[in-house]
């Protein structure tokens, strides 16, 4: 018993000719004759009497359309999964993200993304982006997005883009007037810090370092976001990645350009052994141009 032949079957039931059967079905006269017969064969009775030249359904034929109906809607259903599946409208993704992407930039985009393909599922994790490679090497995710640099693209890791830092200011701060802010400007300010261990505070201490100024650090987060709002408490001041800066929704930080540039890279990497998803080349290109469009051609430097 064969898949053709029930869908020929269910054709003959549906439209009672072999003519419209085969019309639907694309298929000669003689071939839906055939593959109905070998079912009557396949089953052990008769499927349709056959009287003037009409098929009239037996009872059994009756009573076996109703059992088809319900499987071929199921083989249907796998049909439209296959072909959605094929054009990028369904799947499923693991992603692992570093928090000042995870946090922020990712959830908007993933949803952006998932507006077009409803019947996708994605999955996001948060870890320092040293995890993230950890998972991505480890083949416990489909795709991670880590704050790091990728100086040559392999077919396992790329450069998704870089960021200009910005400096974030409590409002009402002295320095919201000016429209970029400098190392000399800070001078005297107490920094809320990023944590030593990340890369964006080597640049910053490098940075302030060498134009002679002393940093006064009394806080320190790893999470861009939390450190927003160390600033917004009145905490301090801060030099911030851009989607951090973007994403934060409190309204007592103002935001103004740092100089000199400090660049913020990102990377995303996928798993060796892992087989790719049919959604994540397009979804990375899908993160890549949100963040041009969402920060600006001023800020997203690459």
């Amino acid at each position: 018993m064969k898949v053709r032949q029930l869908e020929a079957f269910r054709a003959v039931m549906l439209y009672q000719t072999v003519t419209l059967a085969s019309e639907m079905l694309h298929i000669s006269q003689p071939a839906t004759t055939r593959l109905v017969a070998d079912l009557e064969r396949s089953v052990g009775f008769k499927l349709f009497d056959r009287v003037k030249g009409r098929l009239h359904p037996t009872m059994e034929g009756q009573a076996l359309f109703e059992e088809v109906q319900r499987s071929l809607a199921g083989v249907d259903r796998i049909s439209r999964a296959a072909d959605d599946i094929r054009n990028l409208r369904r799947g499923t993704l693991q992603i692992a993200g570093a928090p000042s992407l995870a946090q922020s930039l990712l959830p908007h985009a993933i949803a952006d993304y998932l507006k077009s393909k409803p019947d996708s599922h994605v999955s996001l994790a948060v870890h320092s982006s040293r995890t993230v490679v950890d998972m991505v090497m480890g083949q416990r995710c489909d795709v991670g997005f880590a704050v790091l640099s990728m100086n040559h693209t392999s077919s396992h890791g790329e450069h998704l883009l870089s960021t200009r830092m910005v400096c974030a200011l409590p409002a009402g701060h002295r320095l919201c007037s000016m429209e970029a802010i400098t190392p000399a400007d800070l001078a005297g300010e107490r920094l809320i810090g990023h944590h030593r261990t990340v890369t964006s505070r080597l640049q910053i201490d490098a940075l302030f370092a060498a134009h002679g100024i002393e940093l006064d650090v009394q806080i320190e987060s790893q999470v861009g976001l939390a450190i927003c709002s160390f600033v917004e408490a009145g905490a301090g001041v801060a030099v911030v990645d851009a989607i951090s800066a973007w994403s934060y929704r409190g309204t007592g930080v103002v935001f103004r350009r740092f100089e000199p540039a400090l660049v913020t890279d990102f990377a995303v990497l996928t798993p060796a052994q892992r087989p790719a998803p049919l959604l994540l080349k397009s979804f990375v290109a899908h993160v890549r141009e949100f963040a041009v469009t969402q920060l600006g051609p001023g800020l997203v430097l690459s």
